[in-house]
């Protein structure tokens, strides 16, 4: 987390630069959400899946800030576990993705969250993902089990949909936010609440109660 000053490229006039990677079990939709993010399209299976490890970075205006998140999608195929878990240790965030169409997906994350336990850093800040919110009438795992977790770990839980963009620009400023007052030492008047799920989203395929 350490500040860049002026260097000869477009990250030149970046106040400060964070490290976000992207955690969870193959095909939950991990590089469709940097993918949506970062360029505002959906790859609908048009892509090979993420081996070990890739990057894309990302300039944001936070607070008359430039925030710069340097974003790593990782391999969830427990071949790459190794590779992935000695990446955990320069990681300040981690968004940890399920698809609520994939149970055992789901059933999984508390084997991540020891992962993150172990080779994370203590301050490392994570949010549970639940990806795939419109898949409607597919879904496998409900609002309040992904909430239920989210609240025993402690940890913020939001529902996104790479397809739709539902939730995936909140997901990623609301940890950018988090990280931002952490290092300038401020309160953070956000989602210091454990559900992130806003009351009106945008299409009900989203929410289960």
């Amino acid at each position: 987390m350490k500040p860049i000053r002026k260097r000869s490229s477009i990250y030149q006039d970046v106040d400060c630069s964070f490290t976000v990677m992207l955690l969870g079990d193959s095909c939950t939709g991990k590089t469709c959400l940097l993918v949506r993010y970062k360029d505002g399209a959906f790859l609908n299976n048009n892509f090979i899946s993420t081996v070990g490890i890739d990057y894309r970075n990302k300039v944001i205006d936070l607070d008359d800030k430039k925030v710069k998140l340097q974003i790593w999608d990782t391999a969830g195929q427990e071949r790459f576990r190794s590779v992935t878990a000695a990446y955990y240790r320069d990681a300040d965030a981690l968004l940890l993705v399920y698809d609520i169409g994939n149970r055992t997906s789901f059933e999984n994350i508390r084997s991540w969250l020891a992962q993150i336990k172990e080779y994370g850093k203590e301050s490392v800040k994570v949010t549970l993902v639940a990806n795939k919110c419109d898949l409607g009438s597919s879904r496998k795992v409900k609002s309040e089990e992904g909430r239920s977790l989210a609240k025993a770990y402690g940890i913020p839980y939001i529902e996104t949909s790479a397809k739709t963009g539902h939730n995936v620009d909140k997901s990623f400023t609301d940890i950018a936010r988090r990280l931002l007052a952490a290092q300038l030492g401020t309160q953070y008047e956000g989602s210091a609440v454990v559900d992130l799920a806003t009351d009106e989203p945008e299409t009900k395929c989203c929410y289960y109660y």
